[in-house]
């Protein structure tokens, strides 16, 4: 019986590995479909519906996201390199990996909101100064 058991493994995370995902994909477009179809039933025009689903565009990300990964990125690589020093040249333990790296992603996140916080600053400064030579 084990054996039949083991046979269905890779059954299993063939299908738990594309069958869901599929399926979660189908139920999307479907729905999707099926709103359409309530739309034309309901007498939307082409345009009407073309401003429905424009407003659910996508909404604007974070223009400076690119900085704040890239600085995080750099502090986990330097918070790894830094531990396999201490594990290579002092003998530590391989534990203090997890704790850097967290300490150092936190580090990241921290220079990366210091210096949107000092960016946004002169970004306010400098509309209110706009502001301000346009009142006048």
């Amino acid at each position: 019986m084990d054996h039949f058991l083991e046979n269905l493994v890779p059954l299993f995370g063939i299908v738990f590995t594309f069958g869901i995902p599929g399926v979660i994909i189908f139920f999307v477009f479907h729905l999707k479909h099926k709103e359409r179809m309530r739309m034309i039933e309901k007498g939307f025009t082409p345009e009407e519906a073309k401003a429905f689903f424009g407003a659910q565009t996508r909404k604007v990300g974070n223009p400076y996201g690119s900085l704040k990964w890239g600085i995080v990125l750099t502090f986990v690589g330097l918070g790894f390199v830094i531990s396999y020093i201490f594990t290579e040249a002092y003998d530590m333990s391989d534990s203090i990996t997890f704790a850097l790296v967290l300490l150092f992603g936190g580090l990241g996140f921290v220079l990366y909101y210091i210096i949107m916080s000092s960016r946004m600053k002169k970004e306010n400064n400098m509309i209110a100064k706009n502001n301000q030579a346009n009142q006048q």
